[in-house]
């Protein structure tokens, strides 16, 4: 999808989940996309069924989205990424924030997820939302598109990061970001070290451009930008903090 597709107003959701399936089509054999030659991490990966995060209303009552979509700078007209969607939290709050001429791709890995999310989308007639399947190593963005990817509560449930990351990487736009928002626990308590987020993107061509502490929550929301050109998978080494 080209970045003038992307922010396009007049482009409904029909034909934004079109063009992203075309090039996630056209994309899915690229040069160098060898699983094998990522290296695993060397830190345990949470299950995908932690009940953690309270009710939608109780996360309104403290302001949740609206601190860390303010906290990213999410405005009107972007082009945003919701990785991790789950049951649409963010996705539909995000949806409200960037507008009509902004776009929303919310994406998860379990198809029955996936399928209850879109569901809601249609429901709520959010024109400016696609809904998308991704997998575990890979969340199937479309290259140059986004102005902010966010990971909320789920980084730590990823089992490839190294790969993960380096195939979402071409995702963001020249300027985009990525902001991930983790408790500061270890990864087995479905939390995320800060120290180990930064080194785990360092080694995939990123910078830590922001860094702050959520009140009252346990958590943090961190930012970065890319940094320098993406490394070969064979190239890239592993973070060994826990």
């Amino acid at each position: 999808m080209s970045t003038e597709a992307a922010r396009g107003a007049a482009v409904g959701r029909p034909a934004f989940a079109l063009a992203c399936a075309l090039i996630l089509a056209a994309c899915g054999n690229a040069a160098g996309d060898d699983h094998d030659a990522f290296p695993a991490p060397h830190r345990p990966v949470a299950s995908l069924d932690d009940d953690r995060l309270s009710t939608e209303e109780a996360r309104d009552r403290i302001r949740e989205a609206d601190t860390v979509m303010d906290g990213a700078g999410i405005s009107p007209g972007m082009t945003v990424a919701d990785i991790g969607a789950g049951e649409g939290y963010y996705t539909i709050r995000l949806a409200k924030r960037v507008g009509e001429n902004g776009r929303v791709l919310a994406q998860d890995i379990v198809p029955e997820i996936r399928d209850r999310l879109a569901e809601r989308v249609t429901r709520q007639e959010l024109d400016n939302v696609s809904v998308r399947l991704g997998e575990g190593d890979d969340p199937k963005l479309p290259p140059a598109s986004f102005d902010r990817i966010l990971m909320i509560h789920m980084y730590h449930e990823i089992e490839q990061p190294y790969a993960f990351l380096w195939h979402m990487r071409p995702a963001l736009k020249p300027d985009g970001q990525v902001v991930v928002v983790d408790a500061d626990r270890p990864t087995s308590a479905h939390g995320t070290p800060p120290g180990l987020l930064a080194c785990e993107f360092a080694a995939l061509g990123f910078r830590l451009v922001k860094f702050v502490e959520i009140p009252g929550s346990g958590a943090y929301q961190a930012t970065f930008a890319t940094n320098g050109g993406r490394p070969e998978p064979t190239a890239i080494r592993p973070c060994m903090i826990q």
